[in-house]
């Protein structure tokens, strides 16, 4: 997916669905979380000034997210595209720049950047003690611009996403470049479904997620071991369950 590509998908979001939702969140304590695309491109907005301003992000920095089925994982992923950064999932290796993870980071075992996500909805910052030097995202995020201009673009060629280990993903797979990725948005058709997301493969659900809103649709998003009632399926209008 070339930057414009990017900039297309969250284009979209802002404009055809600013007001509708796009990301739905069902939480392991019931909470329930609706992100309009507007709300969703702010964030991604936000944290893609994040990357720019506090991680110095420029095409190749490589992001290794550390972060569960969630639906700020997928910001995450959204922001680290728009940055032109290739995002590592899996097992963290030794080239990875900038680790994102969940945990108080004193562990993480990252050579670069640690960057602690709280994952409340409320947080604020993270709810513990972090060590010197590692960013909190919370505690950081809300103050950068809700917009995004644009900077350097990745070449095609370039690894948007490298994936460790087995996957359930048909396209996200391996090593992905940016042009697979934008051969990926551009097959996306107009059936503006409403996607319900459970499955415990995290390439699986960035590769449903992405064509699901390059379509107009809106991703239904639940945490590991949330399993939604016919009431919910029904509410939501979900259209289409996700098959790992």
């Amino acid at each position: 997916m070339t930057m414009s590509a990017a900039s297309t998908l969250l284009s979209g979001l802002r404009t055809r669905q600013a007001t509708s939702p796009a990301l739905i969140w069902y939480g392991p304590a019931g909470e329930r979380i609706e992100l309009s695309g507007k709300v969703l491109d702010n964030w991604v907005a936000k944290t893609s000034n994040f990357l720019v301003d506090e991680l110095d992000a420029e095409p190749g920095l490589r992001v290794h997210l550390d972060l569960p089925i969630h639906w700020k994982t997928l910001v995450w992923a959204l922001a680290a595209w728009q940055t032109g950064c290739t995002v590592v999932l899996g097992s963290l290796d030794e080239g990875a720049h900038v680790d994102v993870t969940v945990t108080d980071a004193a562990d993480s075992g990252a050579e670069g950047t640690v960057v602690a996500v709280a994952l409340g909805a409320l947080d604020l910052a993270f709810p513990a003690d972090l060590p010197a030097g590692v960013v909190d995202y919370a505690a950081e995020v809300r103050s950068y611009a809700d917009t995004y201009m644009e900077g350097a673009r990745p070449d095609g060629g370039q690894p948007a996403l490298e994936v460790a280990g087995p996957t359930a993903a048909r396209e996200l797979n391996g090593t992905v470049s940016y042009g697979s990725l934008g051969t990926l948005l551009e097959a996306a058709d107009d059936s503006a479904e409403v996607l319900l997301a459970s499955a415990p493969d995290l390439p699986l659900v960035l590769e449903e997620a992405v064509g699901t809103w390059a379509s107009g649709g809106a991703v239904v998003l639940t945490a590991a071991g949330v399993e939604p009632d016919e009431r919910v399926l029904a509410s939501e209008k979900v259209t289409k369950r996700l098959e790992a």
